[in-house]
């Protein structure tokens, strides 16, 4: 299944559009995760845990947003968005776009 950011699909037309297709995840980092990752921050440079988390949740939601388009019909998502929220220690990320059929 093709997934872009762009409105179309280069050198392909778009036949049908299916609608909006949603896919979110929200995922915990663990309490030592935290504790280390703090003390990365302290210390300066990169977080591998959290980048750990945030990769899983991102194919988590991009995962469940491509079998709702596929469900509806589609073999590709165009204008997909990704949003990312931190809540209460907990990573969420959702990911929007359109369901099509491309040809």
């Amino acid at each position: 299944m093709i997934v872009t950011t762009t409105p179309s699909v280069e050198g392909k037309t778009i036949t049908a559009y299916h609608g909006v297709v949603v896919g979110e995840a929200i995922l915990g980092a663990n309490v030592i995760r935290d504790v280390f990752a703090g003390i990365t921050d302290l210390l300066g440079g990169r977080s591998g845990a959290y980048e750990e988390e945030l990769a899983k949740a991102r194919g988590v939601a991009l995962g469940e947003m491509e079998e709702s388009a596929r469900a509806l019909g589609g073999n590709a998502v165009v204008g997909v968005d990704l949003d990312y929220e931190v809540i209460n220690n907990m990573l969420m990320v959702s990911a929007s776009g359109t369901a099509v059929t491309i040809a």
